[in-house]
């Protein structure tokens, strides 16, 4: 295995105090502003998230403060949002801790009651008429009150209290979905740290041809990541395709002149993930650039991008824009398939999927999802072409790339690639 020492990116990262000041900025912010707008929507006047130590509720990461993890023994947060006297935020913890002020008011003294009991109580004071709870058939992400929990919790409610609880799915996936201006402002940057990391590992900085291996490259990426204290949130994966072989996702083997490269990769900074996938080319001797076969199918790759995003539109399904996406696609005799995700608080996010890479007719329940505005997208797809100078092999592009959409419009953040790394 032979690696390169490369530059490091430390510039661009902030101290872990410096994030947790822009996140508790972001928290704030989106308690104001987001989450009314967002049980208004909904029609949910009470939020209630339960959750004990090591048995998280999916959503409650994103409703602490920081420097806040986890669930402590058993936490519980209220949120009861009337038009007159907007949104309040109650947390049922000990009031001594401090651990979720000044975001959530301590409404439980230890010692006095039971945590279930000062609920039922809030709940009697607050006189909600919609109560929603994180239980979903169709988004795990929106699922995350546990059988033990919902019984405590039902066990402490009068009948009529009882009467008022809802699934809070919708709720639930708007919250995790949905980009503040202040995050869109900032998520370009965190994806150009990635793709620094990428063009990095995709060069001579580190791939030295004919010994370096496509592992070696990963575990380069991944310390990489590590070193300037991101977290990957799934292995990174580099693979190959080469003149000869069939096989379009060849791993484990030594780089070569003449292989096209592809990276998958992601990490999570600020709360917010990444997710893309990249390409380079390794040259021959000879050559100066990509074969044009290979360009013109990166161009067909591109195509595909805008086909897609001609789609997005307020209000339209995933499997809408699936459907009527690879339809044009088909018009235009391009061979593609689509499986774009949300992403934000967590990689594969809560809202509407658009397409699996196994099921491109369309994804029962999550795919009915509809597109809302100030989302965000990892806009995954790829393209098969023959290749003239591979005598005709059939090579795939594959493509992915962090989007908002916003506005009615799709942007890229960061840009998109539209030319192949180069590696000599």
């Amino acid at each position: 295995m032979v690696l390169r020492k490369g530059v490091t990116m430390n510039k661009k990262i902030l101290s872990l105090s410096q994030q947790a000041r822009v996140r508790n900025e972001w928290l704030e912010y989106r308690l104001a502003n987001i989450l009314p707008r967002l049980m208004e929507r909904t029609g949910i006047d009470m939020w209630v998230v339960i959750a004990r130590e090591y048995n998280e509720d999916p959503v409650m990461g994103s409703l602490f403060p920081a420097p806040v993890m986890t669930a402590s023994r058993l936490t519980g947060l209220v949120f009861s949002y009337k038009k007159q006297k907007g949104l309040e935020c109650f947390s049922l913890y000990p009031e001594e801790s401090g651990m979720l002020s000044p975001y959530y008011t301590p409404v439980w003294k230890k010692g006095q009651e039971t945590q279930w009991e000062r609920l039922n109580e809030l709940i009697c004071e607050k006189k909600p008429e919609v109560i929603g709870i994180d239980t979903s058939e169709k988004f795990a992400l929106a699922d995350g009150l546990s059988k033990h929990l919902y019984d405590q919790f039902v066990g402490c409610l009068t009948e009529e209290y009882r009467r008022r609880l809802t699934s809070a799915e919708d709720l639930v996936v708007g919250w995790l979905e949905t980009r503040s201006d202040r995050e869109l402002q900032v998520y370009p940057g965190i994806n150009n740290i990635i793709h620094s990391i990428i063009a990095e590992a995709f060069s001579n900085e580190v791939i030295d041809v004919g010994v370096t291996t496509t592992a070696d490259v990963e575990w380069w990426m991944m310390e990489k990541a590590a070193s300037l204290g991101l977290n990957p949130w799934f292995p990174f994966d580099v693979d190959l395709q080469r003149e000869g072989e069939k096989n379009t996702r060849m791993t484990g083997e030594v780089i070569r002149p003449g292989d096209l490269l592809r990276c998958d990769v992601g990490i999570d900074y600020l709360g917010l993930k990444t997710d893309t996938q990249r390409l380079a080319y390794v040259l021959k001797i000879n050559e100066n650039d990509a074969p044009e076969g290979m360009k013109t199918a990166l161009g067909t790759g591109n195509r595909f991008q805008d086909i897609v995003c001609e789609q997005f539109a307020e209000g339209k399904t995933g499997n809408e824009i699936l459907l009527a996406a690879l339809k044009q696609a088909e018009t235009e005799n391009i061979k593609a398939e689509l499986y774009t995700h949300p992403i934000g608080v967590h990689g594969h996010g809560a809202g509407p999927t658009i397409g699996l890479w196994d099921n491109q007719k369309g994804v029962s329940g999550r795919g009915d999802y509809p597109l809302y505005t100030d989302t965000c997208y990892a806009l995954e797809l790829n393209i098969a072409q023959n290749l003239p100078e591979w005598n005709n092999q059939e090579l795939r592009i594959c493509l992915e790339q962090t989007v908002a959409f916003r506005d009615g419009q799709v942007f890229y953040l960061d840009g998109r690639q539209t030319d192949f790394l180069l590696i000599r």
